[in-house]
């Protein structure tokens, strides 16, 4: 190629041969990928070999869905470009205009939105259940129409867990999918699947990240979609598909079987939507999955820590955590998170008069904060504050607000991994500034 222009030579030259084993995950930081061949191109689109385009598949994409799916006990796994993309995909790929969802009333509320304002547009309502311990409410919500129900693992705000093996009964008994957002717990201290959820959510921004640096969204399917018996209810999974030129082809249940549901997520509704993870962001996520253990169990002690130390303080009127035993669920906790109750939880202040803070008392609390930092993020390495009824929770009544457990003195939490004594150290500082009580004591 010496002999070619400057131009052609600096797009062009490069070097031969096969490229070496690399330990890390390579980034494939490409829009498309070349093809060897002429008939490599059209096996590609007639059969699905091969890559030809990031949006529809890329091999560092494809690496982190691989241990995904593996830490949750899934088939398969679909790295999408957040979290909301990942369960927006996953329902679309269930619902249409006329059909239903029954879900948890303790869900986070950009969830919350996309189930009020946006799938409602499109003809699919929603059930709200708010005593999610009630197995019969989740029954009797369920309608010829309804074809799914979702939860989160351990909720945003009041920290409610979710009897996933009670409510996976429920769902098997109708023939449709239970689907829940693992977020908070991440597959370290609980893996929905293995408990008979059908299908698994993640921001995988939060916790699988780890870093606070990029956003990313997961859905992991058991693979146990059973065609002859549910079908009926999902005929887009059964149908038969169309070959080239129009001729009839296999459907998609045929030919994955019980991967029908994530095949026809990756097939027809991730890149038909756009969702696309950046590589570069796969490999981050990739990267943070491989300390996910010890983040968590760290940032769980922490938790638990800092939990037990603001339970005992006057200056608290409550504290949300599953782990310390006055929480509602917390019987349920130590049989399904054995291994640690997570590192996301609320907290809500007294004002110095003795009742329950207001707003003012929780601005002096986060402004007084200096190691925590203020952020809407959660699952980071580096422990977190928000306070929900001014952000995350601002544009619900006061009532509804009361009824997830955010009032107006209330601040939610993640642990992070620094060194528990700082944590509550930090804390009585600032506890001593937002009630007025003057200098707090570390006990």
């Amino acid at each position: 190629m010496g002999t070619r222009g400057f131009a052609t030579r600096q797009l062009h030259e490069r070097a031969a041969g096969t490229p070496p084993t690399a330990r890390a995950t390579p980034i494939y930081l490409t829009a498309g990928f070349e093809f060897d061949e002429y008939e490599q191109a059209a096996a590609h689109f007639g059969e699905g070999r091969g890559y030809a385009y990031t949006r529809i598949g890329n091999p560092t994409v494809e690496s982190v869905e691989h241990t995904l799916a593996a830490l949750e006990g899934g088939s398969q796994a679909l790295l999408l470009a957040s979290g909301q993309a990942a369960t927006s995909v996953a329902l679309l790929g269930l619902v249409e205009a006329g059909h239903h969802i029954v879900s948890s009333t303790h869900i986070y509320e950009g969830t919350r939105g996309l189930f009020h304002a946006n799938f409602s547009r499109l003809g699919v309502s929603t059930t709200f259940i708010d005593d999610i311990d009630d197995v019969d409410a989740w029954e009797s919500a369920i309608r010829l129409e309804t074809r799914a129900l979702f939860a989160e693992s351990i909720s945003n705000a009041a920290n409610r867990l979710i009897d996933i093996p009670a409510i996976a009964a429920v769902a098997r008994r109708h023939g449709i999918p239970l689907i829940i957002d693992n977020t908070f717990a991440t597959p370290y201290l609980v893996r929905p699947l293995e408990l008979g959820a059908d299908v698994v959510v993640h921001s995988a921004s939060k916790f699988l990240a780890g870093h606070g640096s990029v956003l990313g969204g997961a859905i992991i399917d058991s693979g146990r979609f059973d065609a002859a018996r549910d079908g009926h209810l999902f005929p887009h999974l059964v149908a038969p598909g169309r070959g080239p030129g129009g001729t009839a082809a296999l459907s998609i249940a045929e030919r994955t079987g019980g991967d029908a549901r994530i095949a026809y997520a990756r097939e027809s509704v991730a890149p038909r939507f756009g969702p696309t993870p950046s590589p570069l962001n796969a490999f981050l996520i990739g990267q943070g999955i491989e300390t996910l253990s010890l983040r968590v169990e760290r940032q769980s002690a922490n938790a638990l820590a800092v939990a037990q130390w603001l339970d005992g303080r006057p200056e608290v009127a409550s504290v949300d955590y599953v782990g310390l035993a006055a929480h509602p669920d917390h019987a349920l906790a130590a049989t399904l998170l054995p291994g640690g109750f997570g590192s996301v939880f609320s907290f809500t202040l007294r004002s110095s008069e003795g009742g329950e803070g207001g707003d003012d008392t929780a601005r002096r609390f986060v402004e007084a904060l200096e190691v925590f930092t203020h952020m809407t993020h959660l699952g980071d390495v580096r422990s977190l504050v928000l306070h929900p009824a001014s952000t995350s929770h601002a544009f619900l009544s006061p009532d509804k607000r009361a009824a997830l457990g955010v009032e107006p003195g209330t601040l939610r939490v993640s642990i992070g991994i620094e060194d528990a004594a700082d944590l509550v150290d930090d804390l009585a500082r600032a506890l001593a500034v937002a009630t007025d009580v003057g200098v707090a004591v570390v006990a």
